[in-house]
């Protein structure tokens, strides 16, 4: 494998996973792949394009040699748990991911030995991770128009401790650069937010002022504070090791409670759906898509739309528009140290 090259392989382990090579003074002097699922991995797919990333082929169509790898691959998939989900076989498990990760590191060492690839992956993979959405939307979904019960209010502290075992895995395999991104407010999506505290009749917002579930983003909160705590103890536990958070909750809050400072228009209906606000069911054809989707803060039920995810990677990779959304360092500092 050359020395020269930057490669980016993909993961949708919680979104993506990327594996570069890098040259032996640090530089980043090629970069070759990497991939998205679904709308919200836009974001990964616009961090992917400030790095210079071509897309990836998938997992299962590449033929085992390094030369492939060069090219990046995408182990993503439409949709990821991290707990197994035996009556969604859509959704893949994190478990599930996490073996394919598995058979990459396996072919490295066939490949380049393995005390070659151990120092390679060490040094040159970053793991982008965005999981727990699709979890908390089958719950709720599940409870309809019911509040949710003390169940799932230790849910989060069981996917934290699933998310952990990955990464204590993932770095017993010798990766040791960590990218995780927070569960968005799913209180606040056109499914959700006619759910409301009080069941509001006549849906979930008043005028052009959505109002959120609180019920459902109190959840989204407390997983995301425990997984950010959580890793601030294996920043420190995991000895050259460096994980970041990214607070994708706090980012949509900045452009769902100001949408005008942003150029949005419409920030309670799904572009892309149908039934109230377009929110009760998925976009089945581009028929069915609104006739400006850029003044749409969400694309269909559950995904923000194109310029919101932009926005949200313009964040997370540099902080400029919005400072500490990752912490402790932004994307752009992680990928490039």
């Amino acid at each position: 494998m050359r020395k020269d090259k930057t490669i980016f392989v993909i993961l949708h382990i919680v979104n993506t996973i990327f594996i570069k090579v890098v040259s032996s003074n640090k530089t980043v002097n090629q970069i070759k792949a990497m991939n998205s699922q679904f709308t919200m991995l836009l974001i990964s797919i616009d961090v992917a394009k400030k790095i210079g990333l071509p897309y990836p082929i998938p997992f299962y169509s590449q033929n085992g040699s390094t030369e492939v790898l060069l090219r990046g691959v995408n182990l993503g998939s439409t949709g990821a748990t991290i707990m197994s989900n035996p009556t969604n076989s859509v959704l893949q498990s994190l478990n599930q991911q996490l073996r394919q990760a598995f058979e990459i590191f396996q072919l490295l060492q066939l490949e380049l030995g393995q005390e070659t690839a151990t120092n390679f992956i060490q040094s040159s993979t970053l793991f982008y991770l965005s999981f727990g959405k699709d979890d908390y939307i089958d719950i709720f979904r599940s409870k309809s128009a019911k509040s949710p019960g003390s169940n799932e209010t230790q849910l989060s502290r069981i996917l934290v401790d699933q998310m952990t075992n990955a990464i204590q895995y993932l770095y017993g395999s010798s990766v040791r650069k960590f990218v995780f991104m927070g569960i968005l407010p799913l209180g606040c999506a056109p499914r959700f937010s006619q759910w409301t505290n009080n069941a509001v009749s006549g849906g979930g917002h008043s005028g052009d002022r959505v109002v959120c579930a609180d019920e459902i983003n109190n959840l989204i909160l407390e997983y995301n504070a425990f997984l950010e705590n959580r890793i601030i103890s294996l920043n420190v536990e995991l000895a050259d090791a460096q994980l970041i958070f990214c607070d994708v909750y706090r980012m949509m809050m900045e452009i769902i409670k100001n949408p005008n400072a942003y150029g949005f228009e419409n920030v309670n209906s799904a572009c892309c759906g149908i039934g109230m606000d377009n929110g009760m069911s998925g976009c089945m054809s581009m028929n069915m898509v609104c006739k400006n989707p850029s003044t749409y803060v969400w694309w269909d039920l559950f995904n923000p739309g194109r310029v919101v995810s932009s926005l949200l990677a313009d964040s997370a990779w540099s902080g400029q528009l919005l400072p500490d959304i990752c912490r402790p360092t932004t994307l752009q500092k992680l990928v490039f140290s």
